[in-house]
């Protein structure tokens, strides 16, 4: 099985607001820099997004640790989902039921770790840890303009 080391992050301008993400992937050699941005969304679909973007830019099952620098993709991966699942992909809120903000992008990214072996590890952000630096200004980069959210 290929073994792939990702590296992932996203940046939003307002919250919401236009945002971006970027993701690395290490495989040997090979490096592959990928990146999009959407002109409305939060900070939180933007990290779920490079996750998914970059599981998404796999050819074949592979073993992949993901790196990450957002709690929020972390636990969701490895402590929430499963119970989200069970209840119907809601969550609780004191003694109701609410639905899972941002299911559709959950339902992707769980879709594809099932297709791989992946492992979600976090990593402190913006402390100087080359590949998330480089993730964050892959993210930053790809934000859309104001200009261009206007015009298009």
């Amino acid at each position: 099985m290929n073994k792939v080391t990702i590296y992932t992050d996203g940046a939003c301008s307002g919250n919401p607001g236009p945002g971006g993400w970027g993701a690395v992937l290490i495989s040997g050699h090979h490096r592959k820099e990928i990146s999009g941005g959407d002109v409305r969304t939060t900070n939180n679909r933007m990290e779920l997004k490079a996750a998914i973007e970059a599981l998404e830019a796999l050819r074949e099952p592979s073993q992949v640790d993901l790196h990450t620098d957002s709690t929020y993709l972390k636990k969701g991966m490895s402590e929430w989902i499963a119970t989200w699942k069970k209840n119907g992909w809601r969550r609780r809120s004191g003694k109701r039921f609410l639905p899972v903000k941002n299911e559709d992008l959950w339902r992707e990214l769980d879709r594809l770790v099932n297709r791989h072996r992946v492992r979600f590890h976090w990593v402190e952000g913006h402390a100087g840890h080359p590949e998330n630096e480089r993730c964050d200004e892959l993210a930053r980069q790809a934000i859309p303009s104001r200009r261009r959210k206007k015009n298009g």
